[in-house]
């Protein structure tokens, strides 16, 4: 298993009579598979809210999808699943798939009771999952329909923090209108998951197999991207490195020394893509190295731990007469950014009272959508801004939709 490392300018060219230049820089990162490498073999823990709320359709649904996804699993596969209301407690320890009948029997037995207690599902799931997560890909699916009533957000991020940790990416399915979306996209956002949105108890089956369907395609775990700045560059002061692709996360520098550090989590067989903002000193005509990248990673299939990928130079060419050598794709990932960041300053001017200001601000996000290819994000943004216009506000439904197109690219052409 490799890493393939893609770096692209958004303009290779840069003005040499400019004291100051700024520049987009789209990293594509993933894991390539040799033809004969095996599919890793998946940890995979599910953490099922079964508070009263999910009594009849949503408990029957989610209990259905469960029990689709263990016939999906492989003999070696380890799975566990946790139920959580306003208590937590294991309703299938951590085990290798060899027998799917006796687990799909304890699935099939859940039934609904009490309160909402995220927090104490996570740090049972997180328990379980650390007994199978050796030489295996970790993920928790953590599926809830309501507030975290009786526990504590705040432990919510925690755990996500501390799975993350441990090296598990924990996914957040959020059942219903009625969840709180800022705390299940942290919990996503904190452990490197993806947050999904089950509006529909018929939708449960397809999230859990798209979740499933990404964590089987995981090669390559812990991997972290080391960018080396030249002294005439430098990162951008606020919001400098955000993942845009398969959606938009904004993402957190630490440094060592003067290698700026970003965590990506998994490395699946699709893409991921980072933006990264820099900004350049002015530099003489001709060709110059601004920056190099790498990848720092961990290869489960062998056992081995912070390995490192191939090194590769990132060069712009500094001209006395300036020709801009602009790139489409990295100007989509532009897009995609800026769609998800004017979506944010939506919701802020909302929850400030502003409704007028929310509403040209999802206008914009809907344009921004337009031009970025991504039809079906913009009907919702502008949906949602008409929306405003009329009522003044916004369902829980609706601002769930709007938050998650705001993340991801829905094309529909």
């Amino acid at each position: 298993m490799q890493v393939g490392l893609q770096p692209l300018l958004n303009d290779i060219h840069i003005d040499a009579g400019q004291t100051n230049t700024q520049r987009q820089l789209s990293l594509g990162v993933r894991a390539i598979a040799a033809q004969q490498e095996a599919d890793l073999p998946l940890n995979l823990c599910l953490v099922l809210d079964h508070s009263g709320s999910m009594n009849g359709r949503p408990l029957k649904t989610v209990k259905q999808a469960a029990l689709d996804l263990v016939d999906r699993l492989s003999p070696s596969d380890r799975l566990s699943v946790v139920a959580f209301d306003h208590r937590a407690k294991v309703i299938v320890p951590n085990q290798p798939v060899e027998n799917p009948d006796v687990i799909k029997r304890r699935i099939e037995r859940l039934e609904p009771d009490g309160g909402t207690a995220i927090d104490k599902g996570m740090q049972l799931g997180i328990e379980e999952a650390g007994k199978g997560r050796k030489d295996a890909i970790s993920q928790l699916f953590v599926l809830t329909d309501g507030e975290n009533e009786h526990g504590s957000n705040e432990r919510c991020l925690k755990f996500s923090q501390l799975a993350l940790e441990y090296n598990m990416t924990v996914n957040s399915l959020g059942f219903g209108a009625h969840w709180n979306q800022d705390v299940l996209e942290q919990i996503a956002d904190y452990a490197g998951g993806t947050l999904t949105y089950i509006e529909e108890p018929d939708q449960a089956q397809a999230a859990f197999q798209q979740l499933l369907h990404r964590a089987q395609s995981v090669g390559l775990t812990n991997a972290h991207l080391c960018i080396d700045l030249d002294s005439n560059v430098r990162l951008a002061d606020l919001k400098p490195v955000a993942q845009v692709a398969p959606e938009t996360v904004e993402l957190n520098v630490q440094w060592e020394g003067q290698r700026a550090i970003v965590r990506l989590g998994d490395l699946m067989s699709e893409e991921r893509i980072v933006l990264v903002n820099l900004y350049l000193a002015q530099l003489p005509p001709g060709s110059h190295q601004i920056a190099s990248v790498s990848v720092r990673y961990d290869d489960p299939a062998s056992g081995q731990t912070d390995l490192l990928s191939e090194t590769i130079p990132v060069t712009v060419e500094s001209q006395a007469k300036y020709r801009p050598h602009t790139n489409p794709a990295v100007l989509g990932a532009i897009l995609a950014l800026a769609k998800y960041r004017q979506t944010q300053i939506a919701e802020t001017k909302l929850q400030q009272g502003d409704t007028a200001g929310a509403a040209t601000m999802l206008q914009t996000a809907a344009k921004t959508a337009l031009q970025l290819g991504d039809h079906s994000a913009a009907t919702v943004l502008q949906r949602s801004a008409t929306q405003l216009q009329s009522d003044g506000k916004l369902s829980e439904a609706d601002r769930k939709k709007t938050r998650i197109v705001s993340k991801t690219v829905l094309r529909s052409d």
